[in-house]
């Protein structure tokens, strides 16, 4: 009975002490060696890759879209539409419509969508991107085609006063290239563009 009862302290022993090591390695030790890395290597991704504007204020993430909507929206170059939250574009809310490709009410938005882009742009239906008219699956993605940033090119230079080459060459500057040459397709980050649009005069 005794030594019943010392192995099982034992073993309890041996229980407590290998769960309190696991604790602090993996619960503690394992997580502030990751955040270490994650901020000496990586420093702008591990908090959020913030944008600021010529004064230091924080005015978004690279990595999450955003409306410019509101008055004034022509001087600025329009994200893709988002289905996260309400009012869209709701970090905390991220998802797509969950609309299926035949869906009524999704070919209906679609279609008010494609002929508001083309109103307020100039061209015709057929010429809106799919980007124009389409949230992301996230509903958050901060990046539009070259093709739909081009194609704003000519209200945004109207609604500020400056010449289409200017603004033209500004979506050149910003267009991203695929990933290591051949991954995804070249991408505009809307924000950023946007930001050196507010600094161009």
């Amino acid at each position: 009975m005794a030594s019943s009862s010392r192995s099982f302290f034992r073993s309890t022993g041996v229980a407590v002490r290998l769960t309190l090591l696991s604790t602090v390695v993996l619960g503690i030790a394992y997580p502030l060696a990751v955040w270490g890395v994650g901020q000496a290597a990586f420093h702008d991704q591990a908090n959020g890759s913030m944008v600021t504007d010529s004064s230091g204020k924080v005015v978004g993430s690279s990595l999450i879209g955003q409306s410019f909507s509101g008055k004034g929206a022509d001087r600025w170059f329009q994200s893709r539409p988002s289905a996260a939250g309400e009012d869209g574009y709701d970090a905390n809310a991220s998802s797509g419509s969950n609309l299926g490709p035949n869906n009524p009410d999704l070919l209906k938005s679609i279609e008010e969508r494609r002929a508001a882009v083309a109103k307020a742009d100039g061209v015709s239906a057929a010429e809106v991107p799919a980007d124009a008219v389409t949230a992301s699956g996230s509903g958050l993605d901060p990046d539009i085609s070259p093709e739909y940033a081009l194609q704003q090119v000519s209200r945004v230079a109207e609604a500020r006063g400056l010449s289409e080459s200017t603004v033209r060459a500004l979506v050149q500057q910003h267009t991203e290239s695929r990933q290591a040459g051949f991954l995804g397709e070249p991408v505009v980050n809307v924000l950023e563009l946007n930001l050196a649009l507010a600094a161009t005069r």
